[in-house]
């Protein structure tokens, strides 16, 4: 039987059009372009957009999803910029990474169902050496003011899914933040991600 969640996405991801755009997200571009390149994992990457982007940077990069579709798409647009990219379908915890495996963790927009988010955000810790760098984006708590007068901006529609700047500190506990904030910004990130929505923007080093 087809898990209805990784259904979704492989329907969202095999239309011809990349659901959230070709370029980068905005914050993720800004924060990446700060650190020397190294080994980065994304999670809940979708189509690429954002390890191409890394790719294309210099870093050596490693991805996953549930979406067979989507990393279809993705290995296509990197193979069109002429870069490599790591990306694997499954859940998480029966993927093969390592303890302090990587440099740089980026999670952006990567809405886990609420049962297992903090669970993953713990997991992907472990995989992040001492010193390196987590990069969140993703709509908070009060984003779904947002979504009801804009459907178009896109997001979870139920407030477990959403994310607090207070879970996020329990989740890496063990890290100095480096910037943490719920704002409201103007989206405009393909087919899905359009308007003014309530985003959590946070980024941390492991100590």
């Amino acid at each position: 039987m087809v898990d209805p969640w990784q259904k979704r996405w492989d329907d969202r991801y095999s239309a011809p059009e990349y659901a959230f755009g070709l370029e980068p997200n905005v914050y993720f571009k800004e924060q990446l372009e700060k650190l020397e390149p190294g080994k980065i994992l994304f999670a809940a990457e979708g189509e690429g957009r954002n390890a191409v982007f890394a790719a294309n940077l210099g870093w050596q990069v490693s991805a996953f999803d549930i979406s067979a579709e989507g990393r279809k798409k993705a290995l296509k647009l990197a193979e069109e910029n002429d870069v490599t990219i790591e990306y694997q379908v499954g859940q998480l915890p029966h993927l093969k990474y390592s303890e302090n495996q990587f440099d740089a963790i980026a999670l952006v927009y990567a809405h886990f169902p609420s049962e297992i988010k903090s669970q993953y955000h713990k997991m992907l810790s472990s995989y992040l050496r001492s010193g390196g760098i987590v990069i969140f984006e993703a709509f908070g708590k009060n984003h779904l003011a947002y979504k009801t007068k804009n459907p178009s901006v896109g997001g979870p529609g139920n407030l477990e899914s959403l994310f607090s700047l207070g879970e996020l500190r329990t989740d890496f506990a063990d890290y100095e933040i480096i910037e943490a904030e719920e704002k409201v910004v103007e989206l405009q990130e393909g087919l899905y991600h359009n308007g003014e929505g309530s985003v959590i923007r946070f980024v941390a080093q492991k100590k």
